[in-house]
């Protein structure tokens, strides 16, 4: 067969106009991927990642779609036969969760499994990944940490593994949690090439944050458009971010070390060297932007983990990802998007009716 002629690989993306779905999308175009982007553009700036999208060149594909339609992804499976599906679409916050806990049980769980069964029934040969949560783990009130002058940390461990027990708090832990493990057993029990990543705190350009989800991303825009910002908590809040791309990089590593990974739940995030508290990243956005932060301090949110650091050591030794994204690097890169597009930011409406969490 002439290679002009060669069929090339297919890709899925749920949620593909959210940021993580977006940056998936020029990943996988700028290798050659016939990418089909699925998204009910229901998330603040997904509009605008859309239009950038169209500008890319590459096989690309886009349909309107709310994956709690069974019969609308049963069309998609049937005719476009991914080889790869991302399963990024999902509810994202525990404040949208506790506000309306049926709509984030029909997107996350009966949407997660509305894919799985696409997929048994008519692509049951291509390999699924989903984008969980570490909120699944619940508060972790039960591992001992200590608080130091700028951060909270683990007194016995440097990161939460695969092997820590889930404990679903809130409706959105429980909904994300049951998508998890609907993933994981669909692999045991149909043999299907399924991943969960328990992924910690993903940042990166093209995020357009919002006051329940996307914090790093949240604070830099409300920097930039001197909006107020207030502090839930004692601002020592750890959690281990991690880049997009890196996150991207894991995705394709995962993929191609299949039959390794198929079945595994990993828990995916910056890891102890890519953990900062939030007045830790103050100081790193404040030296970068070379303005003050003014914020002003509000009681403790509802579940909030004082630290979450993963153990990405799994993941390193399964399919030999390790993030090269250090946070200064990557927020500094941030920024600059989101400076840079301050009219898309503007446009996306994210400061509206809002106020600045954590």
């Amino acid at each position: 067969m002439n290679k002009n002629n060669k069929i090339k690989p297919r890709i899925l993306i749920t949620g593909g106009c959210g940021f993580i779905g977006a940056n998936a999308t020029e990943y996988y175009l700028n290798k050659h991927y016939q990418v089909l982007t699925l998204d009910n553009l229901s998330r603040v700036g997904s509009e605008q990642n859309l239009k950038w999208l169209k500008t890319l060149k590459g096989e690309f594909l886009f349909k309107k779609i709310d994956i709690r339609n069974y019969i609308s992804l049963t069309k998609v499976f049937n005719e476009f036969k991914p080889d790869l599906i991302l399963h990024l679409a999902g509810q994202t916050t525990v404040t949208g969760s506790i506000e309306n806990p049926r709509e984030d049980f029909e997107i996350n769980a009966l949407g997660t499994f509305n894919v799985l069964e696409a997929m048994r029934n008519f692509t049951p040969k291509a390999s699924l990944i989903y984008s969980s949560t570490n909120k699944v783990m619940g508060e972790l009130a039960n591992i001992p940490i200590q608080e130091e002058k700028k951060r909270y940390s683990f007194k016995n461990l440097k990161g939460i593994s695969e092997k820590q027990p889930l404990d679903f708090c809130s409706p959105y832990g429980c909904s994300k949690g049951c998508g998890d493990q609907y993933v994981l057993d669909y692999a045991r029990i149909y043999k299907l090439n399924t991943i969960v990543f328990r992924q910690s705190c993903i940042y990166g350009s093209r995020q357009f944050g919002i006051e329940g989800q996307g914090w790093l991303a949240w604070l830099i825009s409300s920097l930039i458009f001197n909006k107020p910002v207030f502090l839930y908590g004692t601002g020592k809040q750890v959690r281990d971010v991690l880049d997009v791309s890196d996150l991207i990089n894991a995705f394709d590593l995962a993929f191609k070390n299949i039959k390794k990974t198929k079945g595994k739940a990993y828990t995916i995030g910056g890891g102890p060297k890519f953990a900062v508290s939030i007045l830790e990243f103050f100081e790193i956005l404040e030296n970068i932007s070379e303005k003050k932060i003014i914020y002003k301090i509000k009681p403790w949110r509802l579940v909030d983990q004082k630290v979450y650091i993963s153990d990405i050591s799994s993941a390193k030794k399964d399919f030999g990802w390790i993030p090269q994204i250090t946070p200064i690097e990557g927020i500094k890169i941030m920024y600059e998007w989101i400076l840079q597009n301050k009219h898309l930011i503007d446009k996306s409406g994210i400061f509206k009716n809002s106020k600045t969490k954590i």
